[in-house]
């Protein structure tokens, strides 16, 4: 995999990509160490859930069939910028795809890691700088970002207005907190509940691709809804969920707000599509097609699950082109 060439072409850049998804998938004791290391510096972060962001990421986005046909639809641009990317960590390498949307475009970049994410995509940097020392004069993490002539910064409402504040003078992508629906019909089969609980649970519910709340019609059963989120039971097993659980179930009990629970969830109904961890909020609806258009129109969602929507259990595995708030991040990148 050695490589000195100073410059780094789209096929070359391919190449690497490809090369990382063989070994973020192949094991090995050095990949396993580094991930030790980062469930060790985040509660949040089990081996499970590691394991399955990577699993992700290789078969979604770093495939080399997939990474051919998505360039092709973009005139990637011949004079490199520097572009400033400040990542998020609320769930493991949850800023991968803007890095791969960074180095694929050609672009200089500078990453501002998460404190709560800076082990994983910090080493896969710099496995790709060990196989092609090119990959240096790319991609640098930085602890600041300055003089970047762009900027992509993923946060939540209240870090978005300081991003606004600094960057808002530069071509920019700046992301805000959202979340993720579902859409029930009361036809869904076992497998597909079963499905909707990995929506719900994978990550504890931290992702803005979980979902936490969901759309349910008039008399709906909610018992076999509780049944098939019994595979996800073992989550009320980490501390940091289970504290979140006593604590809200608590606060339902003091104020006599009516909840259903199967001992690892609990569902109240609820208007707000954000939900606490451990909560899942559910509303009725009188007309699909009506509902259909309010998500569309809600700028809060960020996916919606459902009969009619993404499939059950696909809400975690974005592909290329499935991008966050539906901003095209390599149009943008190209377009600079």
């Amino acid at each position: 995999m050695q490589n000195m060439n100073t410059n780094l072409d789209l096929a070359t850049r391919i190449d690497l990509l490809v090369s990382l998804g063989e070994y973020m998938t192949a094991g090995g004791e050095e990949w396993d160490n580094i991930k030790f290391r980062a469930a060790q510096a985040n509660a949040w972060f089990t081996e499970e859930h590691i394991n399955l962001a990577i699993a992700n990421i290789a078969s979604q986005l770093l495939q080399r069939t997939a990474l051919e046909q998505w360039t092709a639809n973009y005139t990637l641009p011949k004079l490199p910028k520097l572009v400033g990317i400040v990542m998020a960590g609320n769930i493991p390498l949850v800023g991968f795809h803007d890095f791969l949307c960074g180095f694929v475009s050609g672009h200089k970049l500078a990453l501002k890691l998460s404190s709560k994410d800076d082990v994983l995509l910090k080493h896969l940097i710099a496995k790709l700088t060990e196989w092609n020392p090119a990959v240096a004069e790319q991609v640098n993490v930085a602890e600041r970002l300055n003089n970047c002539d762009a900027y992509i910064a993923t946060g939540s409402n209240n870090t978005a207005r300081y991003f606004e504040q600094y960057f808002g003078k530069y071509p920019n992508i700046i992301r805000k907190n959202r979340t993720s629906v579902a859409v029930l019909d009361g036809t869904e089969t076992a497998e597909e509940l079963s499905l909707l609980a990995d929506d719900v649970y994978l990550y504890y519910g931290l992702g803005c691709r979980n979902v936490t709340q969901i759309y349910v019609p008039h008399n709906y059963d909610f018992a076999t809804l509780l049944q098939a989120f019994n595979v996800h039971n073992k989550y009320a097993d980490l501390n940091k969920y289970k504290n979140n659980y006593d604590y809200h179930l608590a606060i339902y009990l003091l104020n006599r707000i009516p909840y259903m629970s199967n001992e690892s969830l609990l569902m109240v109904e609820n208007d707000m599509p954000f939900s606490a961890v451990s909560v899942l909020h559910y509303k009725h609806y009188d007309n699909k097609e009506q509902l259909a258009t309010q998500l569309k129109n809600n700028t809060d969602i960020q996916t919606i699950i459902g009969h009619d929507y993404i499939p059950f259990g696909d809400a975690q595995k974005p592909g290329l082109a499935d991008y966050a708030d539906g901003v095209d991040t390599m149009g943008f990148l190209c377009s600079l």
